[in-house]
C-alpha cells in the first residue's frame, strides 16, 4: 500500500452532495465572476478569520501583491521577509516594484526571526511580511513594535495557515492586512486557483479589490494601474462547503501530527516540528529535519511513501531572485535547514494504517522499527478508530 503526500480526490468527495448542485446554478445563471457565490463566500472567510473585509483575488501571489500595493509599497522601498519561504512571497514584492531584504528563520519553529528584522529595518522599509509556515503563526506581536519604529506595516503571509491561531488571534487577523492562497493542497484549497486578501481597514479592501480589477471601481475609469485578478464563482462555491468543515479538518491534521510526534519521539537522528508557545497549529505539513536526506527520502519512496521538500533551495539562493537588487542578511539557520527538512504526509483523510506506514519506513530508514502493537497504538492516540 502507498501513502500519497494528500488526498485532494478526498476532500472533494465530502463536499460532492453540497457543491454540485450549486455549480449547476451557477452555470445555469451565467454568473460566473463575482455575483453571489463570490460574495457569500467573502463574507463566510472575513467571519471565520476574525476580518471586517475579504477581497477575494485569482490565487495567492496576485493577493500579496495586492495588499502590498493597497498600503503603497512600490518602488524605493524595501520589504523584509524571511529566506525560508516559497517563492511567491519574494515574487509579489518585486511585482509590487519593491526590494526583498531577506533574513534568517528561528532554529526551533523556523519562521521569521523578530532579532533578525530589527538588525535589517531601516528607513526605506515599508512592510514586514510575516509568513505563517507550515501550519503555525509567526510572532506578529513581535513584529509589530518593530515595524511600527520604521513607519512600517505587518503583512501577514496567510498561505499555508488557515484556522491557525496565535494567542487568541486567527491567522489573517493579526497583521494590518493579510494575503492567503486556495491553492488545492492548501488546508482550506480550491478546485484550482484562488486567493484573498483580509483586512479591518475599510480603504485598504477598496484599493485592492481595485487593483485587481485593472485598478477600476468602475467600468473603462482606471484610477491607477492594476492588473486582473478575481475569484470566480467556481472557487467560490467549493471553498464556502469545505469552510465549514476546515475545522474538523485542521483537527484531524493535528490527530495524525499527534501520532506521528509519538511513535518518531525516540529517534534521536530526527528533530521533529515545534509549535512555538502560544501557537494552536494545523499542520499544513509536518517537517522534520533529517541527517543524509536524500537517502532518507529514497528510503521513503521505495517503500511507497510520498514526501516533500519545503524548501530545498532558499530565496537567496535562486536564481531567478538574482537580479531584483535584493538585501540578504547572514541566514545560516535557513541554509542549514534546506539540506535537512523532509515534510512528512498530513492530510484529513489519512488513516491510522497510512499513518503507521510512514512512521515504520521512516523509522526503518533509521534501523529502529516499530514494535507489533504499533496499529493498535496509532488507533488509540489518533482517537477516531477510522481503519
Amino acid at each position: 500500500m502507498s501513502v500519497p503526500f494528500t488526498d485532494l480526490a478526498a476532500q472533494q468527495h465530502e463536499v460532492d452532495e453540497e457543491v454540485m448542485p450549486r455549480l449547476r446554478a451557477a452555470l445555469a445563471s451565467g454568473a460566473f465572476i463575482g455575483g453571489p457565490e463570490v460574495e457569500a463566500f467573502e463574507r463566510e472567510y472575513a467571519a471565520y478569520a476574525g476580518s471586517d473585509h475579504c477581497v477575494g483575488m485569482g490565487n495567492g501571489t496576485d493577493a500579496l501583491e495586492g495588499a502590498l500595493r493597497a498600503i503603497g509599497v512600490g518602488p524605493g522601498a524595501e520589504v523584509i521577509l524571511p529566506a525560508n519561504t516559497f517563492i511567491a512571497t519574494a515574487e509579489a514584492v518585486v511585482r509590487a516594484g519593491a526590494t526583498p531584504v531577506l533574513v534568517d528563520v528561528d532554529e526551533r519553529t523556523l519562521l521569521i526571526d523578530p532579532a533578525a528584522v530589527e538588525a535589517a529595518a531601516g528607513p526605506l522599509t515599508r512592510a514586514v511580511i510575516a509568513v505563517h509556515l507550515y501550519g503555525q503563526l509567526a510572532p506578529v506581536e513581535l513584529l509589530t513594535p518593530i515595524a511600527r519604529r520604521f513607519g512600517a506595516v505587518v503583512v501577514e503571509d496567510a498561505a499555508q495557515s488557515h484556522g491557525a491561531r496565535r494567542l487568541g488571534g486567527v491567522s489573517g487577523s493579526l497583521g494590518r492586512i493579510a494575503a492567503t492562497s486556495f491553492y488545492p493542497g492548501k488546508n482550506l484549497g480550491a478546485a484550482g486557483d484562488g486567493g484573498a486578501v483580509t483586512t479591518d481597514d475599510p480603504e485598504l479592501a477598496r484599493r485592492v479589490r481595485m487593483i485587481g480589477s485593472h485598478g477600476s471601481e468602475r467600468k473603462y475609469e482606471h484610477e491607477v494601474l492594476g492588473f486582473n485578478s478575481r475569484l470566480d464563482a467556481v472557487q467560490a462555491i467549493v471553498l464556502s462547503a469545505k469552510l465549514k468543515r476546515l475545522e474538523d479538518w485542521n483537527a484531524r491534521r493535528r490527530a495524525v501530527a499527534s501520532v506521528y510526534d509519538a511513535l518518531l519521539h525516540d529517534l534521536e537522528d530526527v528533530v521533529l516540528p515545534v509549535t512555538a508557545e502560544g501557537n494552536e497549529h494545523v499542520w499544513h505539513l509536518y517537517v522534520v529535519r533529517v541527517p543524509d536526506r536524500e537517502r532518507v527520502a529514497a528510503d521513503l519512496a521505495a517503500a511507497g511513501i510520498s514526501t516533500g521538500i519545503h524548501y530545498p533551495v532558499p530565496l537567496h539562493r535562486s536564481p531567478a531572485l538574482a537580479g531584483s537588487l535584493m538585501r540578504v542578511s547572514d541566514c545560516p539557520v535557513t541554509d542549514a535547514a534546506a539540506s535537512e527538512i523532509l515534510s512528512l504526509p498530513v492530510f484529513p483523510h489519512m488513516t491510522a494504517h497510512q499513518i503507521v506506514l510512514v512512521v515504520e519506513a521512516l523509522r526503518m530508514a533509521f534501523g529502529r522499527p516499530l514494535g507489533a502493537d504499533s496499529l493498535d497504538r496509532a488507533r488509540a492516540l489518533e482517537g477516531t478508530g477510522r481503519p
